[in-house]
């Protein structure tokens, strides 16, 4: 299977054909690739680098190592997108937040092929334990495991132990049919197990080559997630202009900061009171939050830097100058300017901005001149 490296078609509106590309499932073992080391005359061919002093990385290896990150990534933000769409809908939204999980993801066209609505059955189906669904968490989990059994000799012992009793024990959660009132529970159990992979990770990984990608591939994932957050509560959500303000309005917002796990957070910066430009301002632009868009852009330029620089990896500066784009509008522009202009044309660009970011690190290090014929 491919990775998410098509070229994208720029999106009008959430339900563009652009999620075939990202979110292909992809278990990262078919990676021959063109590679460069740290001597400018590295030819095609040449599947490994080797910084100095340092061991080789085959480009296989990179590529899972990328993967690996996004799809335990995508899996927590994913839990956490269906327990606040859950929580929009118990506490008064209309059915239709449902939907707006698929549309956001772009998943209609699949989706519709296996059911005839969007309800709260259904979607949790689809998005939970669904294998068919490479969108699904039963998938990315699967896909997960895949990527690192194939990076086995260069993890710990105990971070594919962890990934290993984690997927056997999302199957057996995850077993019978999953009912609105299980979703609070499933989601924290998801949430928990990933966030114990991050621990894991941190504290055993080697700090080489190896890391940036693995970082990259988790910021990446991280800044698009984030976006598909808020574009739930902001765009497909967002109330009627006489309930701006409510006690609706500002429960929804509360539970959007909790599923991006930034309440604390962002009442560290905003002691009393809660508008809709502060929260997104908060999500989207705040250097300080671990989960904003712009620290995740800033994390991403941060490892591919240290790629071209520290270990002489060319590819690093094409994908670098794919990014300017992205960081130039992230680290330009006010949460007023973003509103006054849009909000959910900012986030449906930013997403396809990942998008791109993903197929110029598929070019640049993993994807041969064949994969991409």
């Amino acid at each position: 299977m491919s990775a998410a490296s098509d070229t994208p078609d720029k999106r009008s509106g959430t339900d563009s054909g652009h999620a075939q590309s990202q979110r292909q499932a992809h278990t990262g073992l078919a990676a021959h690739v063109q590679s460069q080391s740290q001597d400018s005359g590295a030819s095609d061919g040449d599947t490994s680098w080797k910084p100095r002093g340092g061991p080789l990385l085959l480009s296989r290896s990179a590529e899972c190592l990328f993967w690996l990150a996004r799809y335990m990534e995508r899996v927590e933000n994913l839990a956490r997108i269906l327990e606040v769409t859950e929580t929009f809908v118990r506490h008064g939204a209309d059915q239709s937040g449902w939907l707006s999980v698929v549309q956001i993801n772009a998943d209609e066209a699949r989706f519709l092929e296996k059911h005839h609505e969007a309800t709260a059955e259904t979607v949790l189906r689809f998005y939970l334990t669904d294998r068919e669904n490479p969108s699904s968490i039963a998938a990315c989990l699967f896909a997960a495991r895949e990527n690192a059994r194939t990076l086995r000799p260069m993890i710990s012992t105990e971070m594919w132990t962890q990934i290993n009793v984690f997927y056997n024990r999302s199957r057996e959660l995850m077993a019978d049919e999953a009912r609105p009132s299980d979703v609070s529970q499933i989601c924290d159990f998801l949430k928990a197990g990933c966030q114990f992979h991050t621990g894991i990770t941190e504290g055993t990984f080697f700090r080489d080559q190896g890391w940036a990608f693995y970082s990259i591939g988790k910021y990446m994932e991280r800044g698009d997630q984030t976006s598909r957050l808020v574009d739930i509560k902001y765009h497909t959500l967002l109330p009627s202009v006489r309930d701006i303000g409510g006690a609706q309005d500002v429960n929804q917002w509360h539970a959007l900061l909790r599923a991006a796990a930034g309440y604390h957070a962002f009442r560290r910066v905003y002691p009393s009171g809660m508008t809709p430009a502060a929260v997104a301002g908060f999500l989207l632009l705040n250097h300080s939050f671990p989960r904003s868009i712009v620290q995740s852009v800033h994390q991403i330029e941060l490892y591919l830097s240290q790629l071209g620089s520290g270990y002489g990896l060319k590819g690093a500066y094409t994908v670098l100058e794919q990014l300017d784009d992205l960081r130039a509008a992230v680290m330009g522009h006010t949460i007023e300017q973003i509103l006054s202009r849009g909000l959910h044309e900012f986030l449906d660009w930013v997403q396809t901005q990942f998008i791109g970011l993903a197929a110029a690190m598929a070019d640049a290090f993993w994807r041969t001149k064949e994969d991409g014929a």
